[in-house]
């Protein structure tokens, strides 16, 4: 099994040395080879300038002007020369097990169903523990249910070929994993999960000055998820992108119809995060996050039904 590991970044120089230093030190059985692509987005902190000295072995290293991660993983698939593509995100820092986790997990998933129409999916655990990302536990809210997340998935060249590249009009915030993933899930690819395959996605700790930026992202997801479901009208869909009106009603009564926002929690989460818990804090902000988020979903969708119109 020859790996390429696909890494887009964009502005992340400092976490993404940590990222590919542990790529570097993959612990993989002789039968198998891999290689980082790693494609620069059209960084401006230096990256590509430290990427060129940067002495790694297994990098292949492309560049583009900014165009999102949607171009960059396209571009990176591309040029790849493995046969089983590896997506990470560029602020994730792997065990040194995670390739050959992953190819334990295809292996003995493709004995068992008699067949590889399958895919890998590992474990994320988010930190913000920077010096040592790997010593965070696994949490509750590490918990996904998404079917296909370019955060840690392992999958063969040919079925992202059957499929078709991701979708470059997803160029804000969100969505274009997932709309590739509802295409996997045509062509009928099963969802195995591989829990040692162990990714620490580092952030940033929650602070009050995250959350004009944050905000945005909701809005961003809102309308990208309204050209998910443009793609994929079902109910399925409109569940993931919360567009429907158990979101509407349960973020509604949880916000008090946006009355708990950004500034009337302010307080709150300051004092929570000056008692050391900022990731709760974060967790306590996702209410007014998500309202914002159905907002935008509902505006994005008004407007695209008044341009049929």
């Amino acid at each position: 099994m020859f790996f390429s590991v696909v890494v887009p970044t964009y502005n992340r120089r400092a976490i993404l040395e940590k990222c590919l230093r542990a790529l570097e030190c993959q612990q993989l059985q002789d039968e198998h080879r891999y290689e980082v692509v790693v494609v620069d987005d059209g960084s401006t902190d230096g990256t590509v300038a430290w990427l060129k000295q940067a002495g790694l072995l297994h990098l292949q290293l492309l560049c583009q002007d900014h165009q999102g991660p949607a171009a960059a993983r396209n571009l990176g698939v591309e040029q790849a020369s493995g046969d089983t593509i590896v997506f990470i995100d560029s602020d994730l820092v792997v065990t040194e097990h995670f390739l050959q986790a992953h190819a334990d997990a295809i292996v003995q998933a493709e004995q068992e169903l008699g067949h590889n129409r399958l895919f890998t999916y590992g474990r994320v655990i988010n930190t913000c523990n920077f010096d040592h990302p790997n010593a965070e536990p696994y949490k509750l809210t590490d918990f996904s249910a998404a079917y296909f997340a370019t955060g840690n998935v392992a999958i063969a060249r040919t079925w992202l070929a059957e499929a078709g590249p991701f979708d470059t009009r997803f160029q804000l915030y969100g969505w274009e994993d997932l709309e590739l993933g509802a295409r996997l899930k045509k062509l009928g690819l099963k969802l195995i999960k591989a829990p040692t395959a162990i990714g620490y996605h580092w952030h940033p700790p929650f602070s009050l000055a995250q959350i004009p930026n944050l905000i945005e992202k909701e809005i961003q997801r809102g309308r990208m998820g309204v050209l998910f479901y443009q793609k994929h009208p079902t109910w399925e869909v409109r569940m993931m992108i919360q567009m429907t009106w158990l979101h509407r009603l349960l973020w509604g009564l949880l916000s008090l119809g946006g009355q708990l926002n950004e500034r009337t929690m302010a307080p709150f989460l300051q004092w929570l995060i000056q008692q050391g818990k900022p990731q709760l804090a974060l967790e306590i902000a996702r209410i007014f996050l998500n309202w914002y988020n159905v907002q935008g979903v509902y505006a994005a969708y008004a407007e695209a039904q008044q341009k049929k119109s």
